[in-house]
């Protein structure tokens, strides 16, 4: 005879909807909003920077762009953005993700994403740049493998007291390690803490063509969009010193990028970078900045 019993399995059933249920509002929640971690630092008129819980949105026109910061100052950490471009024509448009130590004047720390903009069906330039002590010149530029303002991707910086690691999503594209200690006058931004922050600005003056091609304003507005604020940081306020190995990011797992990585970032090098300031020994006297024996 048939029991009357329920089938166990429809009770297991319940318990992984439930559990798939709690899982999917945790990763809802895990979506910060804006104003948990940033602010407005400029263009705070309702037009050129516009809040939407948790995308933003930054619009560039001639009468201004607009940028915004992080609330705190961080000593280390695995940041990111996911970012969407303007596209179309965007020839003097600089749209940018990027670490700064404050203040700014002098010997200042710099971690630059700046995407240089450019005329219609040209692809969007990507450059990054790192700032020691106020000395940049550190410029690498690269065609991506995707159209950037087609949707949204991630920018990631990994900087922690072992190597600094730019991604896009996860892709390395950029790898200084921290030879300070081994290797004399070598650069690396270990001393001061900085701003996480982003704009969207004019750039007529240098970004297209070396600046001979710039913003056409009859092209704009210009907008880009901005996601993911959620920050995985060390602040100044914390209680933690932010070259702990009990911080995830300066864990074991992100001392040296892996072997995979490695290879990755190799073929970025090869198939997609069109200019690299390591290879431009005239603008050196002929020679190369310490860094480049090492990269």
């Amino acid at each position: 005879m048939g029991s009357s019993k329920a089938c166990p399995c429809l009770d297991l059933l319940v318990v992984v909807v439930v559990v798939l249920l709690v899982a999917a509002a945790g990763s809802a929640a895990a979506e910060a909003a804006f104003d948990e971690n940033y602010a407005v630092q400029w263009g705070a008129d309702g037009y050129h920077l516009v809040i939407r819980g948790t995308e933003v949105n930054i619009t560039m026109d001639q009468s201004s762009g607009a940028g915004f910061r992080s609330k705190s100052m961080y000593g280390s950490g695995f940041f990111h953005l996911r970012m969407k471009l303007p596209s179309g024509y965007t020839a003097g448009v600089v749209t940018t993700f990027y670490l700064i130590s404050q203040p700014e004047d002098g010997g200042r720390d710099e971690v630059d994403f700046e995407f240089l903009g450019d005329k219609a069906g040209v692809p969007i330039t990507l450059q990054t740049n790192v700032f020691v002590n106020g000395r940049g010149d550190r410029e690498q530029r690269l065609h991506l493998w995707f159209d950037p303002a087609a949707d949204f991707h991630d920018y990631k910086i990994l900087w922690n007291p072992y190597q600094l690691v730019m991604f896009v999503d996860d892709t390395p594209i950029r790898v200084l390690r921290n030879l300070t200690a081994t290797v004399p006058g070598y650069p690396f931004p270990a001393k001061q803490t900085m701003l996480v922050r982003a704009s969207v600005w004019d750039g007529s003056g240098w970004a297209t063509d070396g600046g001979r091609t710039k913003v056409d304003w009859s092209k704009g507005p210009f907008t880009a969009g901005y996601r993911g604020f959620d920050v995985s940081g060390c602040a100044n306020s914390s209680a933690t010193p932010c070259g702990s190995p009990d911080l995830w990011w300066n864990g074991g797992d992100y001392r040296n990028i892996t072997a995979e990585q490695r290879a990755a970032y190799e073929g970025v090098r090869k198939h997609y970078m069109n200019y690299d300031y390591c290879a431009d020994k005239g603008r050196f006297n002929n020679t190369v900045p310490v860094e480049c024996n090492y990269a």
